[in-house]
């Protein structure tokens, strides 16, 4: 091959790669500034990134527009370098001797021995106007940063993913279909090494399906670039752990991995594809998308194994910090550390499901973007100002009611960046027919609690009553996001609920989702102004376990849901105890009584007699009690044939034996009620 054609080829090579690449804007602002001398002009830029983010294209871009602008351009790889100071002053010695030489110095971290010499020696030497231009995966060392004299030298450029529309012109220029270029870009996470394996794998197969997932062979290529060489496979199962929950905490690691979870939370925070947040750690999109692959492929055991305890550690938090944010003798603040504390541990549950109606639901993005605030008296005139934009002056005369009857309802939703208030929810407890006289919505919940099934004595009505975020009002954002996260805390607090309502305007949207949850929607659609609304309803007495908190795995086969739970009045309560009690030792006939498909035997998981027994013995700790035990016992528990018989037995008058026993009959179903409404709290459900 001649000179010519290899000129020719080499040109062709060029034009290729400057048609290929996208993005970098900033970068490559801040480079032409160096060489101009203009603007923020730095002597000294370390560009640095993750694997596979493009530092070898960025610097090939570099040295391009150097030699177009008439600068020598000298490259080094630190990998041929490596810590010798003596080989890289030689390769480097043109840019001693020329004012207008660029160095370019590639995979610097192998070099990385040398920052010292580099920022005391070397550069130090080199004439003013060369541009020196390093490029790694980990970030420059803080004495780059602190040391004076480097001052307005020195910049650091991070290189991170394309941002999404980048990315999708990257595939678009490769000739990928349209179908698949969303189920390309969800596993690539604009990530340049994985969009390229993409279009590379779109020009060789037939055109890639909509639900396009890597094959062993992409992972395979793609890894190694991504993650580089792991210590250990402890390592890399931290590094899995990570990939797979939504934020990774130390306490998490702990969980799945042991005592070692405090070096290995160490290591993880220091690798380059590891993001450090308020919340916790978390990988780049296309490592955590290929971490998960690769292990559900080479070993699905271990991933859901990986998975159950995970999950496992999860639901135990949540409920630790649902019980402790309303436990008696917890105070307000208390209460609101509790819940922010919750927020997340929900929101990473919410992302383990695999569940279609939470994956079109839930984003699952920007976390951090926003925060929850409780609502103080100085946010009044916003809460208004967004409900007026968002659903009317009729709507938020609503608003102001009931900030004046429970202002504790409502929850402010803060941009992070801004520090502005820009949405705000609240979950209003209801008891008495409170506000049905003033809000149609609220009315129309009351309306549709009566008619279906009442409240008992003890019991509260809940209603979602706001959702307004009006930059993107009732859909899919980080702000609804936490709302329902905060929704779901609500729900997990053990007071006893009967009904939950969900007030939204669009119906179309949320029903598939709602439904899945056991919410279903009420017919009648109250008015506010010029907008109606749908009440989605759920009777919370009729469930069991919240599902949210049920093992979330949606791989494993389905497992059927239990019977609805019944709910009983005071009096029908009162008869199924005394119904059970005649044929206490005959669990077969226990199957027909109606307690056995209450909340009080699903919540204690006891079986009826258990539960009756336990609840007769716990009699003698009242004062005065024993008595009544007595008479209970006798009765029923150790077969008395007649109550004149049992009389007989505790040797007591029949009219004495019959007051004791009425009375003890009474206080046991007190104790029994007292457990179906408020809950596990109570001492019946403590017995062990």
């Amino acid at each position: 091959m001649s000179g010519n054609e290899k000129s020719l080829l080499g040109r062709r090579v060029q034009a290729m790669r400057e048609r290929a690449f996208v993005g970098r804007e900033d970068q490559l602002s801040a480079f032409t500034e160096a060489l101009t001398g203009t603007g923020r002009a730095a002597s000294v830029l370390f560009a640095h990134g993750p694997g596979g983010i493009g530092k070898s294209t960025l610097l090939r871009r570099f040295g391009q527009v150097a030699r177009s602008a008439g600068h020598t351009v000298v490259e080094i790889d630190g990998r041929i370098v490596g810590a010798d100071p003596g080989q890289f002053a030689n390769r480097a010695q043109v840019a001693l001797m020329d004012e207008r030489a660029v160095l370019l110095v590639d995979d610097f971290d192998a070099c990385a021995g040398l920052a010292d010499w580099l920022r005391e020696d070397f550069l130090t030497r080199l004439p003013v106007g060369v541009v020196t231009v390093l490029a790694g995966r980990r970030p420059p060392g803080s004495r780059w940063l602190v040391d004076p004299g480097w001052a307005g030298l020195f910049r650091a450029l991070p290189v991170r993913d394309l941002a999404l529309a980048e990315a999708e012109t990257f595939l678009r220029d490769r000739g990928v279909p349209s179908t698949a270029i969303d189920a390309l870009l969800s596993f690539t996470g604009g990530n340049p090494l994985a969009l390229a394996l993409a279009a590379a794998l779109a020009q060789h197969e037939s055109a890639p399906p909509a639900d396009w997932t890597p094959g062993h062979g992409v992972l395979e290529a793609l890894l190694p670039q991504l993650i580089g060489g792991l210590p250990s496979a402890l390592h890399r199962r931290a590094l899995e752990v990570c990939a797979h929950a939504r934020v990774t905490t130390e306490g998490l690691l702990r969980a799945v991995l042991g005592e070692a979870a405090a070096e290995l939370f160490g290591w993880l925070r220091g690798l380059p594809f590891v993001a450090v947040t308020e919340r916790g750690l978390y990988p780049s999109p296309v490592v955590r998308a290929a971490l998960e692959a690769d292990l559900r492929w080479r070993d699905p055991d271990a991933h859901q194994t990986m998975h159950g305890q995970i999950r496992d550690h999860l639901r135990a938090a949540v409920q630790t910090a649902a019980r402790a944010a309303t436990h008696p003798t917890a105070r307000a603040a208390t209460h609101t550390t509790t819940r922010a504390e919750a927020l997340p541990l929900i929101d990473a549950l919410l992302y383990l499901r695999r569940d279609p109606s939470v994956q079109a639901t839930h984003t699952f993005r920007d976390a951090g973007s926003v925060r929850e605030l409780p609502y103080t008296p100085a946010e009044h005139a916003t809460v208004l100002a967004l409900t007026e934009s968002a659903e009317g002056p009729a709507a938020a005369e609503l608003a102001r009611y009931w900030l004046a009857r429970q202002p504790e309802a409502f929850r402010l939703y803060q941009c992070t960046r801004t520090s502005r208030v820009i949405a705000f929810s609240a979950w209003l407890r209801l008891a008495g027919q409170e506000g049905a006289d003033t809000d149609p919505v609220v009315a129309a919940a009351w309306a549709h609690a009566r008619a279906t099934a009442p409240l008992r004595e003890g019991e509260t009505l809940a209603v979602a009553r706001f959702a307004v975020h009006p930059e993107a009002y009732q859909r899919p954002s980080p702000v609804l996001d936490l709302m329902r996260c905060g929704a779901i805390a609500e729900t997990l607090r053990p007071h006893r609920l009967a009904w939950t309502y969900t007030v939204l305007r669009d119906p179309e949207f949320w029903t598939p989702h709602l439904t899945h949850w056991g919410n279903h929607p009420v017919p009648d659609r109250p008015a506010v102004g010029e907008h109606s609304y749908t009440l989605f309803a759920r009777d919370w007495r009729s469930q069991r376990t919240p599902p949210r908190l049920t093992p979330l795995r949606a791989t494993t086969a389905h497992r059927p849901s239990p019977p609805g739970l019944v709910v009983l009045t005071r009096p029908e309560f009162d008869s199924a105890v005394r119904d059970a009690l005649r044929c206490l030792r005959d669990a077969e006939a226990h199957t027909a009584n109606p307690l056995t498909h209450s909340r009080l035997v699903a919540e204690t998981r006891m079986p009826l007699n258990d539960l009756l027994l336990r609840a007769i013995q716990s009699l003698r700790e009242d004062r005065g009690g024993e008595k009544y035990h007595r008479a209970v016992t006798a009765t029923y528990t150790r077969g008395a044939p007649t109550q004149e018989a049992a009389a007989a037995r505790l040797g007591l008058p029949f009219s004495t034996y019959r007051r004791h026993l009425q009375t003890g009959l009474g206080r046991l179903c007190d104790v029994l009620w007292d457990r179906e409404i408020h809950g596990e709290d109570h001492p019946v459900g403590k017995v062990s």
